[in-house]
């Protein structure tokens, strides 16, 4: 991988905000991950890159930062309700192709094994099915949007 195809990736990165990456291309393995200190590093056998990232923009003369408040930062979840997590990281999609309904809608009654989402990882569609048979009372991420592994996609409210 050369300097050219790295910073295009790392681009890539910034502009679809994902936080961590990790490629392996025969021997060379790359590893991005942005943190609290914004670096990204890559790694492969005989060589090192270090790449820093674009320093934030400074904000406008004038202009206020806007702090939510704590107390709606993460709602309290609800007593009682499974969430289905991401067993992987990749893009969540709601349904099985552009223009179709999606797979479940708030509301829905879901069965074991029914399939909720589509996580796409590496070019390769995953569907995600739901562990629990119930309601689905919500659905936490918007099609389209990049997520992490453990990220909470649905919250179902299993029958009793």
């Amino acid at each position: 991988m050369n300097q050219k195809e790295l910073k295009e990736l790392i681009e890539f990165l910034i502009e679809k905000d994902i936080a961590e990456f990790e490629l392996e291309r025969g021997d060379v393995k790359v590893r991005i991950k942005r943190g609290g200190e914004h670096a990204f590093h890559a790694h492969s056998e005989p060589r090192f890159f270090s790449v820093p990232a674009a320093p934030p923009a400074a904000p406008e003369l004038g202009a206020v930062p806007v702090v939510p408040p704590a107390a709606a930062a993460e709602p309290a979840p609800e007593e009682g309700l499974h969430m289905v997590k991401s067993p992987i990281v990749g893009t969540f999609y709601e349904a099985p192709s552009p223009g179709a309904p999606p797979f479940v809608k708030v509301g829905d009654s879901v069965e074991v094994g029914q399939v909720l989402c589509i996580v796409e990882a590496m070019k390769l569609l995953n569907e995600i099915e739901s562990d629990v048979a119930g309601e689905i009372v919500k659905k936490l991420t918007t099609n389209g949007q990049p997520i992490e592994y453990g990220q909470e996609l649905f919250a179902i409210r299993p029958r009793k």
